[in-house]
């Protein structure tokens, strides 16, 4: 119909292919169910005309604090051929692959990310290290003065920092009377690469810039004989994120990573969904995919649980959308969830992680999570992934630790932020084939495994941020 789509013929709006905006296709009745992607996204405040705007002004959510769910499993089958394709990365010696060489430094407290810098700074200036992609300190302002699951997060994910393929050398730099103590921290990691990663306690030597320097020299050395090599798919972990969604967003960006998933998982490989609240109004969808009893309890506690963090804080479950989600047309938190949840392909799903926690088992994986884009796409790399999927119709220039992936939902936020965005998946609103750009997906995904730089890596933008969630001392 001209300019509007129907995505579900089920459904009782159009989307406006210009704006992404929702208009209702039939006459709505106050109270009766607003439909899109085939399944209620609210319920109408008031009667709305056939051709009228469907948004926040007219459209409330359906959801509510307290939900009973009942496991209806739902067999899904991936009739998806394997692929001959191979990536060319580092095989460590845990047997994972990295898609990149980097060397690091990873404070365990907030207080020496100055020095952290200092040495990243000498070993730019006085060594050749045109062998690696990157050398840079990871800073953040945490490991003191943290409590309960606070100092148990930045524990977790600095150690699976410190613990990630895509380095090839490692310093963890610790002052020496912070609450995340080195060797406490050294527990939390368990076993790690001698040869990789060195340790250094701040306050134990004279100098720590002149001794850090050492012993990250000696890291620059070691993987000068670090080389890509031929590696099957099976191998490759993806986390999936969108940030800064529009309407577009369910019809063409989030179902690509939908199908690149799904293909990925048929090879053998690896994608965690996390977003927890953004699974809010779809979770069930998730939960009748899991792959038995067990994996769905934990899908139910994965919701509940975040819905209970929220309860704590005294805020409402089912927020809406951010201003810039509204702006793109998102109405409702389910809305916006049917759409976020494509990304997740249609695999079943393997097992449920909590925050910071290694991957188990190849396949689909939920992981525990908010929406925020750099703590969310943060907690995916700290699981293992080492490529970030991050899909936008807003459009955004940050990267985290690993690989961060823009891709944008419509062509006209790809040519405008040309040097933020590394893939157009509008091109389906203008005539290409889903089959045609997955292919060209695929092919660009290995190339970026293989080695091709993101914009934000182009850039040096590249950051962490940990998941805090209760006081600081």
């Amino acid at each position: 119909m001209g300019n509007y789509f129907k995505i579900n013929p089920a459904d009782n709006v159009w989307v406006n292919l210009v704006n992404g905006h929702k208009y209702a296709s039939r006459s709505i009745k106050k109270g009766e169910n607003v439909v899109k992607y085939g399944y209620p996204i609210g319920h109408a405040l008031t009667d709305i005309q056939e051709g009228e705007q469907v948004h926040i002004h007219n459209l409330k959510t359906n959801l509510q604090d307290n939900l009973q769910y009942v496991y209806h499993p739902e067999k899904a089958v991936l009739n998806i051929p394997a692929s001959n394709l191979k990536l060319h990365g580092y095989l460590r010696s845990t047997g994972e692959m990295g898609i990149r060489n980097e060397l690091w430094i990873v404070p365990t407290v907030g207080c020496v990310n100055g020095q952290a810098q200092a040495i990243v700074n000498r070993i730019k200036s006085e060594l050749d290290v045109s062998h690696l992609d990157d050398v840079r300190v990871f800073t953040h302002n945490y490991g003191c003065s943290q409590l309960g699951d606070d100092h148990i997060h930045t524990q977790k994910a600095l150690a699976a920092l410190a613990k990630h393929p895509n380095a090839g050398g490692v310093l963890v730099l610790s002052l020496g009377c912070e609450n995340n103590q080195q060797s406490d921290f050294k527990k939390i990691m368990g076993t790690w690469d001698e040869n990789r990663v060195r340790f250094l306690i701040a306050q134990e030597v004279e100098d720590e810039v002149e001794t850090g320097f050492r012993l990250m020299k000696e890291l620059v050395e070691y993987t000068r004989k670090d080389r890509r090599e031929e590696l099957p798919l099976s191998l490759l972990k993806i986390g999936l994120k969108c940030g800064g969604s529009d309407g577009f967003s369910g019809i063409t960006a989030n179902p690509l990573v939908g199908r690149f998933s799904d293909w990925l998982i048929a090879q053998g490989g690896t994608a965690i969904l996390t977003e927890v609240p953004e699974m809010f109004g779809a979770e069930t969808l998730l939960m009748n995919r899991a792959k038995d009893k067990a994996v769905f309890e934990k899908t139910v506690r994965l919701i509940n649980n975040f819905k209970e963090y929220f309860r704590k804080h005294n805020q409402p479950i089912y927020e809406n959308p951010s201003p810039g989600n509204k702006a793109g047309g998102i109405s409702t938190l389910e809305d916006k969830s049917l759409g976020c949840t494509q990304k997740g392909g249609t695999a079943e799903v393997v097992d449920v992680l909590d925050y910071a926690e290694a991957i188990r088992q190849n396949g689909l994986n939920l992981l525990n999570a908010p929406g925020n884009d750099l703590v969310a796409a943060s907690a995916l790399a700290f699981s293992g992934c080492q490529l970030i999927l991050f899909t936008t119709g807003r459009g955004t220039p940050f990267g985290s630790f690993v690989p961060t992936m823009k891709i944008s939902t419509n062509s006209r936020l790809y040519e405008f932020k040309r040097n933020w965005i590394d893939f157009n998946a509008g091109t389906l609103l203008e005539g290409k084939s889903m089959d045609e750009l997955l292919d060209r997906f695929i092919q660009f995904v290995i190339e970026v495994a293989d080695g091709k730089k993101l914009k934000h890596e182009a850039f040096g933008f590249k950051e962490i941020a940990i998941f805090k969630t209760g006081v600081t001392l």
